[in-house]
């Protein structure tokens, strides 16, 4: 299983979604460890990095020269989106990927720097004119996320799949929902076929993808070319890497467990501490090890106390003995 953005080879076709505040660089570094076919940045809004402003370069620690890895952009004006990606590729970007499937109101509002994410499906000429200014400003490819549409009375996902092919787009990455589901009731894969009737290009099925069984139903009934998993993920960096090999008959990866897992979750712990400062960094691992936690079957009292520890060589103590306390539980 390949798919291919010009000479790029993407194997396996799973792929991380962009999740804000989740795929960060060392969330993104972990699975790429265990084995993707592509990892994509969390979003980053064209203009304020253009523009530099606080905060938004700290987040754009983007990859730049990993393989395998996208940088995805958002905005709802053409010149800034063009700027964003010539200045990422000069940092030696890899592969774009234009966000037009966010449904969060902040984004997609009309005030501030909203109006785009899945808002942009409302206006297709206004969409493509952005398409069109992100693949004429660089050489490297172009991918765009989108939903089926807006909601379901503008389920317009093929006509936009059609008109960015047309504009260059490499690949197109579609989660089964429209933009005022948001993440409520369950992905339709079977819509996602008519994009994929729509076009050459590879499609991307995105959307409640969790391990081997969902993806290859959601690739049976959309005839995508591939699968993207984003929530998925949370708490299982390994489940890309499992997935893949289940569907294309491989060895299974090694899944960490007892000493190895808690060695795996220390150096993610770690490698956050390090990209984010001790601080912050603390308060950012909180959900990953929430998620870690809730997988071991960790009891309430000691998950309380790890998460809650403002001291992170605590933190590192306490996660072997909140494993331990998990496989206890269950034995």
């Amino acid at each position: 299983m390949t798919v291919f953005l010009a000479d790029k080879a993407l194997t396996p076709p799973v792929l991380l979604a962009p999740l804000a505040g989740i795929t960060d660089l060392p969330f993104r570094n972990l699975v790429a460890r265990f084995g993707v076919g592509l990892v994509v940045s969390e979003m980053v809004a064209s203009q304020e990095m253009v523009q530099a402003k606080p905060g938004v370069r700290e987040r754009a620690e983007l990859g730049f020269g990993l393989e395998n890895t996208a940088v995805q952009l958002a905005g709802r004006e053409a010149h800034w989106m063009a700027e964003a990606a010539r200045q990422v590729e000069a940092n030696g970007a890899r592969i774009i990927d234009i966000n037009m499937g966010c449904p969060a109101k902040k984004v997609t509002s009309a005030s501030g720097a909203g109006a785009s994410g899945s808002a942009l499906m409302k206006d297709l000429d206004h969409a493509l004119s952005l398409i069109e200014a992100v693949v004429g400003a660089v050489n490297i490819p172009v991918t765009l996320k989108t939903r089926l549409g807006w909601d379901d009375a503008l389920l317009n996902a093929p006509e936009l799949a059609k008109r960015a092919e047309n504009a260059g787009i490499a690949m197109i990455t579609i989660h089964g929902r429209t933009r005022c589901q948001f993440y409520k009731g369950r992905a339709d894969w079977a819509a996602i076929a008519r994009v994929k009737q729509a076009v050459r290009i590879p499609v991307i099925a995105n959307g409640d993808i969790v391990d081997a069984t969902t993806a290859r139903d959601a690739l049976r009934l959309s005839g995508a070319d591939g699968v993207m998993i984003g929530r998925g993920a949370q708490g299982r960096p390994w489940v890309l890497a499992q997935v893949a090999a289940e569907l294309s008959g491989m060895p299974p990866p090694h899944l960490p467990q007892g000493e190895d897992l808690a060695d795996m979750i220390c150096d993610h712990y770690e490698d956050m501490l390090r990209f984010y400062g001790p601080d912050l960094g603390n308060r950012v691992a909180r959900k990953h090890l929430g998620w870690y936690l809730d997988g071991a079957g960790t009891g309430a009292a000691l998950r309380k106390h790890v998460l809650t520890s403002r001291t992170n060589a605590e933190v590192l103590r306490l996660i072997p003995h909140a494993l331990r306390d998990g496989e206890r539980a269950a034995a």
